[in-house]
């Protein structure tokens, strides 16, 4: 169990550790007292005759139906029941966990109106391990991920499905069984459930997160390539990127140039090199990367105050002792952000695309062997890995379209216009999955390449990371089935067990 989390002062990192560890989650009780005075003034206000939308009135276009105090409570329930319209595969379970704790962090901020039994349901479904099963299409990401996070809601209240220890069970059964019941929704409660961007951000975040090692593995294939062509290190002098001044330029060429420091192959050709220049692949890494770069810290530092932001509708404003409709559960930002993550793993894979296609031609790659097999002709080598990475480059060429610019009416034209957040978001471990792949093939690409630089040495650094690869994916000495090959190269990446490997820690 992690530390008690403090809501809107949380962190990426705390959230990043949770996630990647499997931890479940509670608030510091010191935001109690906040959540319960709101709750009592929305219970107040449906015991009233004003009309309060969402405490006593129905939703969207039907805001205008008044509902009797009686009926809230059915109110609430029906909005669940009605709203669990998710389909398609369910989301993974560490992040369907993200997102629960996401939900806990915004309702801790006691402006949303909940009980306080309704967050010790959250934290004892994640301390036992009652994971609602979230079908992962069917938000829009305005009006809050109102599919998915009824789904999570749904089980709650004693319906909808759960995992628990890897089965499949009813949301009553799986609660049953960890000595949990059901809640029975108070006064606005299924409405501070369901709205919000819950869904959206933790999406994002995992997509965020895997781009980070992305990032890192493709500094230490850049590394592996330049070398492997003999390209200039000159580029990565630092004054080149300190006259220009993008933090993540300069934090890519610097962290290049340290994994390349020693290298035999890069002093062999230091003086006396016939190419003036290299491809822009090898000579503007450090620029490409470091934009990328760029855009994923501009991306953490909006989720980070998504993370921590009430998001639901209404909000109740305690201090001023009344409930004020809003527009919060709005996920433009978490929509602007998953499409800058987008960009930049879109990119990393284009240039890294380039620098496996310079190797593996023998017209451009400084004398290595065609494909880089020993063998050219009766072997074909490397030559359709290279095609495969070609084909997931162009696949997140159009992922990497824009989601926020397409937005469209819903629910009768009240929600007309809408982030697509969720849609952004949830596409990132598609892009992601394909990068591992690119990068895995650089990998491979690469240390093959030095290997044919032999006797001559890359650097300590580089060496320790062809050392990590060779455990699992061997020099190609002839044509195999490289499928395999290709899955445990890009597992490395994903990992983060290459850029570890090579001593490389790159901090978001």
């Amino acid at each position: 169990m992690t530390q008690p989390l403090v809501p809107g002062e949380v962190t990426l990192a705390q959230l990043e550790a949770i996630w990647r560890a499997d931890q479940g989650a509670t608030l510091d009780r010191m935001c109690k007292p906040g959540v319960e005075a709101a709750e009592a003034l929305v219970r107040r206000a449906a015991e009233g005759d004003e009309a309060v939308y969402g405490v006593n009135t129905g939703f969207g276009k039907l805001a205008s139906v008044k509902i009797p105090a009686d009926q809230t409570a059915a109110l609430q329930r029906n909005l669940i029941l009605s709203h669990c319209c998710g389909v398609g595969e369910p989301l993974d379970r560490a992040t369907t966990r993200l997102m629960m704790v996401l939900k806990l962090l915004s309702l801790g901020r006691g402006a949303s109106g909940v009980a306080w039994r309704t967050i010790e349901l959250i934290e004892a479904m994640l301390d036992r391990g009652v994971t609602p099963v979230v079908p992962e299409q069917g938000s829009v990401g305005a009006s809050g991920d109102l599919a998915p996070l009824a789904h999570m809601a749904a089980v709650m209240i004693g319906d909808g499905e759960a995992i628990l220890n890897g089965a499949r069970l009813s949301g009553a059964e799986a609660l049953n069984r960890v000595g949990l019941e059901p809640i029975v929704l108070g006064p606005k409660e299924g409405l501070a459930l369901i709205n919000g961007t819950q869904f959206s951000t933790a999406c994002a975040l995992v997509g965020l997160w895997g781009a980070w090692r992305n990032a890192a593995g493709c500094i230490v294939t850049a590394s592996l390539s330049t070398d492997a062509i003999m390209g200039s290190t000159a580029p990565l002098v630092d004054e080149i990127h300190t006259l220009r001044g993008h933090p993540g330029q300069i934090t890519a060429a610097r962290a290049q140039r340290a994994l390349m420091e020693g290298s035999e192959i890069r002093e062999s050709h230091r003086e006396g090199d016939p190419r003036v220049q290299d491809p822009y692949c090898i000579r503007c890494q450090a620029q490409v990367t470091g934009a990328a770069i760029d855009l994923l810290r501009r991306a953490g530092e909006a989720l980070e105050i998504e993370a921590n932001a009430v998001t639901d509708n209404p909000l109740v404003l305690v201090g001023e002792g009344r409930i004020v409709s809003g527009g919060n559960f709005h996920a433009e930002p978490v929509g602007f952000a998953a499409d800058q993550i987008a960009l930049a793993i879109a990119e990393i894979g284009a240039i890294a695309q380039r620098r496996v296609a310079l190797m593996v031609d023998p017209n451009l790659s400084c004398d290595l062997p065609p494909f880089l097999t020993p063998e050219p002709g009766l072997n074909s080598g490397l030559m359709i890995a290279e095609v495969t990475t070609a084909a997931l480059m162009s696949e997140n060429k159009h992922l990497a379209n824009p989601c926020t610019t397409d937005s469209t009416p819903t629910s009768a034209n009240q929600e007309d216009h809408v982030s697509m957040a969720a849609h952004a978001a949830r596409r990132l471990a598609r892009m992601n999955a394909n990068l591992n792949t690119i990068l895995g093939v650089e990998a491979i690409c690469g240390a093959q390449g030095v290997g044919f630089r032999a006797p001559l040495k890359t650097s300590p650094p580089l060496q320790r990371a062809i050392a990590r690869l060779r455990e699992a994916v061997p020099a190609l000495e002839a044509d195999r089935y490289l499928a395999p090959d290709l899955g445990r190269a890009a597992a490395l990446i994903r990992e983060g067990d290459l850029a570890a490997a090579a001593g490389l820690e790159l901090a978001p």
